[in-house]
């Protein structure tokens, strides 16, 4: 996980609220977990947050925005400022262990670490994903596209559960 850059006075407040601000695609993960959250910079009843999308077209960010404006003000921050930046490219390596334990609870097999190999898919073998549910890697993925473009879905030979995997990119 990479850290948010907090600076202001009132930074360790504007991260609070932002951790009550929760993924609409995954609502086990809080924005900060997930690792979109970059920085915070607070001062007084000001505040910019900087956050990189999980991809370039993600469906959740207006969303996503217009709760972080919601969370700070109801934390009293009357000027709330969201500066979207999309380089470096958001990585699962920025999701907290914390979320990767939470998606493994809520029954969604959390990515592994990235490479530069597993980011090329040409040619690639697709490993085992553990089951969310019993731990076994007699699993078989099902479709590399899932419910939203970040998950894939696989199935389990050992309890014959389906369950979804959030892809490591």
């Amino acid at each position: 996980m990479v850290a948010v850059s907090l600076r202001g006075g009132a930074a360790a407040e504007a991260i609070s609220r932002l951790n009550t601000v929760m993924d609409p695609e995954v609502p086990v993960l809080s924005i900060v977990e997930l690792g979109i959250v970059r920085s915070v910079d607070a001062s007084g009843a000001s505040v910019t947050v900087t956050i990189t999308p999980t991809y370039s077209g993600c469906p959740a960010m207006r969303v996503i925005e217009e709760e972080i404006v919601a969370a700070l003000r109801a934390g009293g921050f009357e000027q709330v400022e969201i500066k979207t930046v999309y380089a470096p490219a958001w990585t699962t390596d920025w999701m907290s262990d914390s979320a990767r334990e939470k998606l493994r609870a809520y029954g969604i097999a959390p990515p592994g670490p990235t490479s530069a190999e597993q980011l090329v898919p040409l040619g690639r073998t697709v490993k085992s994903v553990a089951c969310p549910f019993c731990g076994s890697v007699n699993t078989t993925l099902q479709s590399e596209f899932g419910p939203t473009a970040c998950k894939s879905l696989h199935a389990c030979h050992g309890c014959r559960q389906p369950f979804e995997q959030f892809k490591a990119f």
